[in-house]
């Protein structure tokens, strides 16, 4: 499995000025092999691939201020760029309902400010220098340390970020199959309060959470400054769009939640291997973000946090060990009483309020509580997540029941711990 080990490049790092300038020039490549393409594609009605424009640029100045095999590199970019333009494009005129808009041509970089990727194959890498932890590639001699091992690494980037820079160890490692068994699930439903709510199929599993309000509490205190600094912005008389306060803030916070995530993300996964169970399910419903209407305040703390990078986390860790993940619709889940065992219809976009057939639910989800007439609440993220591995699994819970007073999560720990729950 190809994995990644990141370093960041700040301003004050003493090959800043080198990064920069030759991220610089690979922008100077980008938009003028970009042009020649654009060029051919409007007025010719022709393709020109990084074959092709290789003879016509390897001999101009954008092309050798870089070195050979970083330029090609670059070349080879802007290729997988139009391809997969090519592809939308194809795939807008067979699902238009499926875009939000007609795929658009790849674009040139800003003149002044625009950066572009760099990417060092293994030749462009200093093998000697591996061999001491060091990552030194071509032109810019070494750059980082690292503790990946030589043989494993495949190539080395360079991603140009707002005011810093990543560089990229891509390398490639052996997966692991872990003792778990497939016919045993765990169900997550993903939200803001309770980032992920976990339940199973096991016997003895305890519901458990893991808390999303410190999540929330970062982006909040994001938005906090971030307005500040916007009006002193506009209060400004350059009348700029950005600064390097909002740049530091923005790089802050999204690199705690990214922290904070894939710590969520391990330790989910280390808890299903300890358990033993090799199926992960993960509701999900297509255009959750674009398509939610929760109000302006809860529009903000559920659209700004990255739940498709949690999901893409929790998915890789868990095929590096031989987990199975199950991306399933979660419609109605919410809304159905898991005790009761209510249908669990999907819901008709096409329709939407206007459908005839409204689903009716036992009970209905009051905050915290899932309440249900005649029993004690559930805990509404347990009830969710049940649902959401019922979607998958039917009769995963046929013939054993769960009291609903005993259906109270514990707090995510990672470890293994509360009592049994399900009989």
């Amino acid at each position: 499995m190809r994995r990644v080990e990141q370093h960041v490049i700040s301003r004050c790092h003493v090959k800043w000025d080198e990064i920069d300038q030759m991220a610089f020039a690979s922008k100077n490549l980008w938009n003028l092999a970009n042009y020649h393409t654009r060029q051919a594609f409007i007025f010719e009605k022709t393709y020109q691939n990084s074959a092709a424009l290789y003879p016509m640029l390897k001999d101009t100045d954008a092309y050798q201020a870089l070195p050979a095999k970083v330029a090609n590199q670059v070349l080879i970019q802007l290729d997988t760029a139009w391809k997969s333009f090519f592809e939308a494009n194809e795939a807008y005129k067979a699902h238009p309902s499926k875009f939000l808009g007609r795929p658009k041509l790849p674009r040139y970089k800003h003149k002044t400010e625009g950066r572009n990727l760099l990417v060092f194959e293994r030749g462009a890498v200093w093998k000697g220098s591996l061999k001491h932890g060091e990552i030194a590639v071509s032109q810019l001699g070494l750059i980082a340390l690292t503790r990946v091992k030589r043989d494993q690494v495949d190539q080395v980037r360079v991603v140009p970020k707002d005011g810093y820079y990543v560089v990229e160890v891509i390398y490639t490692c052996e997966s692991r199959q872990a003792s778990v068994d497939p016919a045993l699930f765990v169900a997550v439903d993903i939200g803001v309060n309770v980032l992920a709510m976990l339940t199973s199929n096991k016997a003895g599993f305890v519901p458990q959470l893991a808390s999303g309000r410190p999540l929330k509490a970062v982006n909040q205190f994001y938005n906090k400054q971030r307005a500040g600094g916007q009006r002193r912005l506009a209060r400004a008389s350059d009348k700029r769009q950005t600064s390097r306060f909002l740049e530091a803030i923005t790089t802050k916070r999204n690199r705690r939640i990214m922290h904070d995530l894939h710590t969520a993300s391990r330790r989910i996964i280390d808890l299903l291997v300890a358990e033993g169970i090799g199926t992960l399910v993960i509701g999900k419903n297509p255009f959750w973000k674009q398509e939610v209407h929760l109000g302006k305040k809860h529009n903000q703390e559920f659209v700004q946090l990255p739940h498709a990078r949690f999901i893409e986390m929790l998915t890789n860790k868990a095929e590096a060990v031989g987990i199975a993940v199950i991306l399933t619709e979660e419609s109605y889940t919410s809304k159905a009483s898991f005790l009761d065992r209510d249908p669990l219809p999907t819901y008709d976009s096409t329709q939407g309020a206007e459908q005839e057939d409204k689903p009716r639910f036992s009970g209905t989800r009051s905050g915290r509580w899932y309440r249900v007439k005649g029993r004690a609440p559930i805990h509404s993220d347990v009830n969710g997540s049940y649902n959401i591995g019922r979607k998958v699994f039917p009769r995963a819970f046929d013939g054993r029941g769960i009291e609903g007073t005993a259906v109270r999560p514990v707090r995510f720990t990672g470890k293994v711990s509360g009592v049994a729950v399900i009989k």
